[in-house]
């Protein structure tokens, strides 16, 4: 439990299948483990820059029989409950287009065969801002199979915009990846993981299928489709510890979360949650603030979850991440990211 709270912050019939000569009992699954990255190898940035001894090891846990690495298409399928993917499926997210992508990651995702999913935001690729790849580069990626996402013309914190700013990001920004990649991207990255309802609405009203946050959690459909969580991974919060709790987590389906609105006026939020009954075993769960705050987590009859802090978030953006044990050690994993104005 120390090591989990150190790292907090930053069902269904079984099937067998055949691998190098052995058979692996798995799970059908409508959750999967999205991991994202923005730079690699690139130590001026800590907080965004992954150390490439760290990404080597995250790759050789990944290529392990007993991972399923899929297309974010495969998974959202999934999600949606289209068609059932293996336990312990991961999905590789990458934000931002920066040029060690292209240089350093691309050539090992490549060599194991292994899919992504590149957010881009165009201003950046078409004032050709150095450190940032180039059109020509994204195409060769979309030529190889790489998912292109988008994350806005200009990278804004869009929860701040009025409504005409959030088409022109979209509509703009949309227009531009038809002219350079030949089609406007189904996915969406909000910038910084921030958003309200109104950018959700937006956002879904631009023709996007999903969008996703920067709030650690497993994906899976009760959280909805455009709230959908990643386990940002850095330099501070990129070790192995923490990459195989992410890997390995469970989700923690849930409906009636409170507040609905990521955006707080209230200060610290009353939050809140229920857990969905086909969640077994129903052990205790606990939950975790950032800024030292401390959670009283209690349970309302069998389901319902209320989480309160003994003080208020800083400026900026707070986060609560709740846990409960699985089976085998995993943990179910599901965390909320607020914006205080």
């Amino acid at each position: 439990m120390k090591l989990l709270l150190t790292f907090l912050f930053f069902i269904i019939p079984t099937f067998s299948f055949s691998q190098t000569n052995k058979t692996i009992q798995v799970s059908n699954a409508n959750y999967a483990s999205f991991i994202m990255y923005h730079r690699f190898g690139d130590s001026r940035y800590p907080s965004t820059n992954i150390k490439k001894e760290q990404f080597q090891k995250h790759i050789n846990e990944l290529i392990k029989p007993k991972y399923n690495v899929i297309s974010i298409e495969k998974a959202l399928q999934a999600i949606n409950n289209v068609e059932p993917i293996r336990d312990r499926s991961v999905v590789i997210t990458i934000d931002d287009a920066y040029s060690s992508v292209y240089k350093y990651a691309w050539p090992i995702f490549k060599k194991y065969n292994l899919p992504f999913t590149l957010f881009i935001s165009t201003d950046v690729i078409d004032n050709k801002i150095p450190g940032y790849m180039s059109w020509e580069e994204i195409r060769t990626l979309r030529d190889h199979g790489v998912t292109i996402g988008s994350q806005t013309k200009s990278h804004p914190h869009m929860f701040k915009l009025n409504k005409e700013k959030i088409i022109e990001e979209l509509s703009f920004s949309n227009k531009r990846f038809i002219d350079e990649i030949g089609s406007a991207p189904k996915i969406f990255a909000y910038p910084y993981g921030e958003y309200n309802l109104k950018v959700l609405e937006q956002v879904k009203l631009h023709g996007f299928v999903a969008a996703f946050g920067q709030h650690s959690g497993v994906a899976h459909k009760s959280l909805g489709l455009y709230e959908l969580p990643r386990f940002a991974m850095n330099e501070k919060y990129g070790d192995m510890d923490r990459f195989l709790l992410a890997v390995n987590a469970l989700p923690m389906p849930i409906f009636d979360l409170s507040p609905k609105d990521p955006v707080i006026s209230t200060n610290p939020p009353s939050y809140g949650f229920t857990l969905s009954k086909k969640i077994e075993p129903k052990n205790a769960i606990r939950c975790f603030a950032n800024n030292g705050l401390k959670a009283d987590t209690r349970r309302l009859g069998q389901n319902r979850i209320e989480v309160r802090l003994n003080g208020p978030f800083l400026k900026g953006r707070g986060r609560i991440n709740c846990t409960m044990a699985g089976n085998k050690n995993r943990w179910r994993w599901l965390g909320r990211q607020f914006i205080i104005k």
